[in-house]
């Protein structure tokens, strides 16, 4: 499916970190929408989406002249204080359009030049991997945070189609850590998965985050039952996967493979 893509000029880009993000200083996001469309992404039901012509996933905005103002916006904010970002809280940095914009490349280079004292680089696209040699550059104060949220590649099918292949994803956190770049893996939220689990992500990380529709959707599941995600459970007879519940499950058996001190709940596990 063809995406609408529009591009805008964005007169500021970093935000004050709050709610969820309280732990940062600022989040980023170099696009508004996402052609990824998961099924249940609570900003379906966030302002930016629902005054909004067009479904979401059908449409994005690339910020034009971005890097530019976040030179400028970044240099402020670090003559305040501790500068800790959070990117992106709302859109996927390295969704497909960022092939051809490299809006999310350019917003690298303007850090590198002046640092953040931390920044978290959330994506579920192997395209994160083309910015390694930026991403060494920051040496511990950046971590990659790769969603995955499953192992099974008919789970990912049925809720996230338009999302990239699991495997691609595992492969792709194998050259992150050979490249020595700080990385986690976000089991959020928590889909159904197989036992082994765990044991397939051991090798590539030593820091995993679990979460859920009930914590994670900054409204205590709220925005996610709207979407009507429980009938997607129901369709594949999986029911006992949703609920509050679930994630002590999750939790418990990712604690047999990985140190307790590694295995991260909820907001947690995004915290710089």
């Amino acid at each position: 499916m063809k995406h609408e893509l529009f591009y805008k000029n964005p007169k500021t880009i970093l935000n004050k970190g709050t709610g969820f993000l309280s732990g940062y200083t600022h989040s980023l996001n170099p696009y508004t929408g996402c052609s990824f469309g998961c099924s249940y992404c609570y900003v379906r039901e966030m302002p930016v989406s629902l005054f909004r012509e067009g479904e979401w996933g059908n449409w994005v905005d690339v910020k034009n002249g971005a890097a530019n103002v976040l030179k400028k916006e970044l240099h402020r904010a670090k003559t305040k204080g501790k500068v800790t970002i959070f990117m992106s809280s709302s859109t996927d940095p390295y969704q497909p359009i960022e092939h051809k914009e490299k809006v999310t490349r350019s917003l690298l280079e303007v850090m590198l030049e002046d640092p953040p004292d931390f920044l978290l680089v959330q994506t579920r696209s192997p395209l994160v991997s083309r910015d390694i040699d930026l991403l060494q550059q920051f040496k511990d104060k950046v971590r990659v945070s790769m969603t995955i949220e499953t192992d099974s590649e008919t789970i990912r099918k049925h809720f996230t189609p338009k999302a990239p292949p699991i495997q691609a994803r595992f492969k792709t956190l194998e050259k992150l850590a050979a490249s020595g770049i700080p990385t986690q893996v976000a089991i959020a939220p928590i889909l159904p998965s197989g036992d082994y689990f765990p044991v397939k992500l051991k090798p590539f990380v030593d820091r995993i985050c679990i979460d859920d529709y009930f914590m994670g959707d900054g409204s205590g599941g709220k925005r996610t039952k709207r979407l009507g995600i429980e009938n997607k459970y129901t369709q594949l007879g999986l029911e006992e996967w949703y609920g509050p519940h679930v994630i002590k499950k999750v939790y418990n058996r990712f604690i047999e493979v990985f140190p307790e001190n590694q295995v991260y709940v909820s907001q947690a596990g995004f915290e710089p």
